[in-house]
């Protein structure tokens, strides 16, 4: 069987699709498409479907949650300070797969950001050969 080897793209709508790419260029290293494509390193990719009324995601309308990986969670955090954008953390956000913090972009999508911990590709690995 033919199988999905990674994600290609993800695509949403957006009021100013302009506006919108150049702040995820600026804030957080993202290529503009219309510049060049963005290569992503290697890593863990999370596809998990949640209950229809989580309220992980935020406002009960929105439908998806974006999980970008950074290397340095804690001076991401301040450059995104810096610049004037809101940070959330929780402590029951972060586990043995790392820590996370959330932020919106300017049309109020969720995005999260994840600092995997040394023990996450372990732990996906254990949880993969369970199944």
């Amino acid at each position: 069987m033919a199988k999905v080897t990674g994600i290609g793209g993800f695509f949403f709508r957006a009021r100013d699709p302009k506006v919108l790419a150049e702040w995820y260029e600026r804030h957080l290293g993202i290529d503009d498409i219309a510049k060049t494509v963005w290569r992503q390193e290697a890593g863990m990719t999370i596809l998990a479907p949640f209950n229809h009324d989580t309220d992980y995601f935020g406002r009960p309308e929105q439908q998806w949650l974006i999980n970008f990986r950074v290397d340095d969670l804690d001076a991401a955090i301040a450059d995104l300070k810096a610049s004037g954008i809101e940070v959330e953390t929780r402590a029951e956000w972060d586990s043995e797969v790392g820590r996370f913090a959330r932020i919106h972009d300017p049309e109020g999508n969720p995005i999260e950001l994840w600092e995997p911990s040394a023990a996450a590709p372990v732990l996906a690995d254990e949880a993969r050969n369970q199944t």
